[in-house]
């Protein structure tokens, strides 16, 4: 992880430590490395969320891109995934979006997108953060008539309403769909989309008021919607996070359909049209064994990378895998889209219950979640590596994943920020996994406490 990015761009308090000043010195050190090569004026697209702290953060980070020289098209409220898609459309040089996506509202983020919609590699960043934190190149500032300037584009949200209705075939006629926006920035397009798409729909949590973004709602607050579903009988919930990234489900009975039944839905189904490339599915190790189980019956191969949707584009790009994401239904589907889009993801959902005929409850019980236990052991920073150094915590291990044989597993990960590491474990028996969750997390602070 860098010094200014993290695994999902610039993160802080904003005005404590997201100032705007750093916004400004983000926009223009961000400009200059990703446009230093283009022989015109830069474009470059900015969108935000729903925060209050958005207009500080814009208004300085497009000073910063201006200062450079590069034109700031600023798009105003829209999803994270609709910039992404939005550079491609205006065929712009780069785009970035001030968010903290699911973090509450005192939070704010500056994330880059290159020019093809993609986040930005590791030594961009790095080179970024040089110019930023160490004054490692000198940026050359414009004159006259070279300094850059700011175009508004009030109806770039509905060109991206267009993009996303064109990724399913036919409507959404029938369905009666129930929404919970987090007051965040799906709050004009994810209503629009499905109304267009001729779909019943009903909205709670559509009403931003700059401090009420995920608060108490949304992907991360999934109890209300799970409420609302019941209450208004609907086929189906969906909720998406505040820059609409993500999005969860719930079934008609007020049940959570998680991102990894999402994904072992809609990979089946593109599985039986034969478009499932390789017959593979990308998630991470945190994913839940019933979906490894479910792919292993079905005929279905699954790559694991880390934890972390940069590491599931990464291996989805190198092998031409076209579905792939996390539990927190942060999914991405690359015929349509560079990052994880919430909305993309809802669609194609809903094209998969309406051209089945099933109830959500009958399509997600392909997949049978197991319980999963996670327990945190204190351990000394220096010994958190090593855990499998150690012969004793080594062998407890390998011999209760004996014990399960393929139905369980356990999988131990060390803190990138704490002292910890984290002993998680899945099976059939929530009271048996749950006390040997706690035996190892024991012996592994033991010894290496």
């Amino acid at each position: 992880m860098g010094r200014l990015f993290g695994t999902d761009g610039v993160r802080g308090i904003a005005n404590k430590e997201l100032t705007a000043e750093l916004a400004f010195k983000v926009g223009q050190a961000g400009a200059f490395v990703l446009t230093e090569e283009t022989h015109h004026k830069p474009r470059i697209i900015v969108g935000r969320d729903t925060r209050i702290s958005g207009d500080m953060l814009e208004a300085a980070l497009v000073a910063g891109i201006c200062s450079v020289g590069a034109e700031a098209i600023c798009v105003g409220v829209v999803p994270t995934p609709a910039v992404a898609y939005l550079i491609r459309r205006y065929q712009a040089d780069a785009g970035v979006v001030i968010s903290a996506s699911h973090n509450p509202v005192e939070y704010n983020g500056i994330k880059y997108f290159n020019s093809k919609g993609y986040k930005l590699r590791d030594d961009i960043e790095e080179r970024i953060e040089a110019i930023i934190l160490d004054g490692a190149e000198e940026i050359p500032l414009p004159e006259g008539s070279e300094i850059g300037h700011i175009t508004e584009k009030k109806d770039a949200v509905h060109d991206y309403i267009q993009f996303v209705k064109e990724t399913i075939q036919g409507d959404l006629s029938g369905l009666r769909i129930a929404l919970d926006c987090a007051n965040g920035a799906s709050y004009k397009s994810a209503p629009a989309a499905l109304f267009q798409l001729n779909a019943d729909v009903v909205v709670i949590n559509d009403k931003p008021d700059g401090t009420n973004i995920n608060a108490n709602c949304g992907s991360t607050h999934i109890e209300q919607l799970q409420k609302f579903v019941v209450e208004t009988g609907a086929d189906i919930g969906l909720a998406f996070d505040g820059d609409a990234d993500r999005v969860l489900a719930v079934d008609e009975n007020g049940n959570l359909v998680d991102g990894d039944q999402i994904m072992a839905i809609c990979a089946l189904d593109l599985m039986e049209q034969n478009k499932l490339k390789g017959n593979t599915l990308v998630a991470t190790v945190m994913s839940n064994l019933g979906l490894f189980i479910m792919a292993r019956e079905m005929g279905i191969h699954v790559k694991q990378t880390r934890v972390g949707d940069r590491y599931v584009l990464e291996e989805m790009l190198k092998s031409g895998y076209i579905i792939g994401g996390e539990q927190s239904g942060h999914i991405i589907f690359l015929e349509h889209n560079t990052t994880g889009d919430g909305l993309v993801t809802a669609l194609q959902l809903l094209s998969v219950l309406k051209k089945k005929g099933k109830k959500l409850s009958e399509l997600a019980s392909v997949m049978k979640i197991l319980p999963q236990v996670l327990i945190n052991a204190k351990v000394s920073n220096e010994k958190k590596n090593s855990y499998m150094e150690d012969e004793i915590i080594s062998k407890a291990i390998n011999e209760l994943e004996a014990t399960f044989e393929n139905n369980g597993r356990v999988l131990i990960r060390p803190s990138g920020t704490e002292p910890l590491v984290r002993v998680m474990i899945e099976g059939q028996d929530k009271e048996f996994i749950t006390q040997k969750a706690k035996e190892l997390a024991e012996l592994i602070e033991q010894r290496l406490g």
